[in-house]
């Protein structure tokens, strides 16, 4: 996850008095950005800022790098066929910039999601990510059952953890030796929003809390 650092005020009204749900297409109208479903149109610069190093450096290899025509003809189906969508653009200047969405959780953890984002170079700096976490956080809580959001950073991403940090979200730990990205074995950080001090997972109609315990090796074997 790759974004801009600044931060902003947003009155909330302005937020959804542009939000449009429920058989309509979503659409958030935001000072810097716009954040709508993605569109058969969107191939071009999707590919365009896509195919980035600094950025796919900094998400889960299910990212393509490099980041071809292909690659977003696949992405643009995928996320145009989800009902409802939960996968959005982020449009700066009437182009593309980068994506945002939300994997809901099944199960136990059926009212949690996980939020994942990412930004193209030329437009990082800009705002644009604080304000496009927080604008699809508070969709997200309106429009879906849930009452835990949560996203997960790569060791040595201060950029991303200052977007969540600016956006609301709670550092609630350190997962050591994580991660594998580029033969590199990470640590990775784990930051929450949690509504109306509800919790993580759902069994016999209560919602609960969970922990987490791990044991980690301290160094790869030769």
């Amino acid at each position: 996850m790759t974004h801009s650092t600044e931060s902003h005020g947003v009155d909330e009204f302005n937020y959804w008095r542009f939000a449009r749900v429920s058989g309509a297409a979503v659409q958030l109208k935001l000072a810097r950005c716009a954040i709508r479903e993605w569109e058969q149109g969107d191939v071009d610069s999707l590919a365009r800022y896509a195919n980035s190093r600094r950025v796919w450096q900094m998400l889960r290899d299910a990212f393509p790098y490099p980041y071809t025509r292909a690659d977003a003809e696949r992405w643009i189906q995928y996320a145009t066929s989800t009902h409802p969508p939960t996968q959005f653009a982020i449009v700066v200047d009437d182009q593309v910039a980068g994506g945002v969405g939300l994997i809901l959780g099944q199960d136990v953890y059926r009212r949690s999601a996980e939020l994942g984002y990412w930004l193209g170079e030329p437009f990082w700096g800009r705002g644009v990510m604080t304000e496009t976490v927080q604008a699809v956080t508070e969709f997200a809580f309106a429009h879906f059952d849930l009452c835990r959001i949560a996203a997960r950073v790569f060791e040595g991403n201060v950029a991303s953890r200052r977007v969540l940090e600016k956006a609301g979200f709670r550092l609630e730990g350190r997962l050591r030796r994580a991660i594998t990205k580029e033969g590199r074995t990470l640590d990775e950080f784990v930051y929450a929003v949690v509504r109306d001090l509800r919790r993580a997972i759902t069994k016999e109609g209560r919602t609960l809390d969970e922990f987490v315990y791990a044991v980690v090796r301290d160094r790869d074997p030769v």
